[in-house]
């Protein structure tokens, strides 16, 4: 595995009995978020190169790369690097002050600011127009559901033709044994992963009602709604999905 896109210290900010706010984006977690990333998200490294694959198959160099809800720039940062014979132009954006010091500082130690920039700014009324590719790697889950149809759907328009959007998100299984199994097995790999039944337990705690995450059926609706026609999984994990969606020509 190559670390060299994270930067930070070891998550331990839910070692705590009581939790005094919903989860935030503040500096806190942007000084964590590398090692929460790599500990919380399933195959995160497998699912980057995976993206980085999709991209070489189906962009061309010189095009445009928007990573919406960027947090420190660690996915950027890894497809700049598995990338390295293409010349794509990376754009990541964010409303958190804290993570995008985090990605620029990373980009900067990284010698990669010349080929990726960093705007702070609300993704909801983001303009990137004739982008080539949006990634939103577990943002979506972040938008109020009522706001994800619309914003999805200015995402659409905001790609080129023949464009790409890839979204990865956790979901929830509507048939209630199975959904709780997964959470279950989820738990576990987290716990692998070092955390405790009590930092488990108060995350969860503090996402709930941050986080809210939609079905495999649910999300794949929406990318339908908003436009696209081809949309496939490339990754899944129990619950956690990865799907490729083209704008039509």
């Amino acid at each position: 595995m190559n670390n060299s896109h994270k930067n930070g210290e070891k998550d331990s900010l839910f070692q705590v009995e009581q939790i005094a706010e919903d989860f935030v984006f503040n500096e806190r977690v942007a000084l964590v978020f590398d090692d929460m990333l790599d500990r919380s998200v399933p195959f995160y490294e497998e699912v980057i190169s995976s993206i980085s694959r999709i991209m070489r198959s189906i962009l061309a160099n010189g095009d445009t790369v928007v990573d919406l809800g960027c947090a420190t720039g660690s996915t950027l940062l890894r497809l700049s690097s598995l990338l390295d014979d293409n010349f794509f132009q990376y754009t990541g954006i964010d409303n958190s002050t804290a993570m995008l010091e985090k990605a620029k500082s990373k980009a900067e130690m990284f010698s990669k600011q010349e080929r990726m920039h960093f705007i702070h700014g609300d993704i909801m009324e983001m303009s990137q127009p004739d982008t080539s590719a949006f990634i939103l790697n577990y943002t979506l889950q972040f938008i109020r559901p009522l706001h994800r149809e619309k914003f999805l759907a200015h995402v659409f328009t905001n790609l080129r033709p023949g464009g790409i959007c890839i979204l990865s998100e956790k979901i929830i299984s509507h048939h209630s044994s199975l959904n709780r199994s997964f959470i279950d097995i989820y738990h576990g790999f987290k716990q692998e992963k070092g955390y405790s039944e009590l930092e488990i337990a108060k995350k969860r705690e503090a996402l709930e009602n941050v986080l809210i995450p939609c079905s495999f059926d649910e999300n794949r609706s929406m990318l339908k709604t908003a436009g696209f026609v081809e949309i496939e999984p490339f990754f899944q994990w129990f619950n956690f999905v990865s799907f490729l969606a083209v704008k039509p020509l």
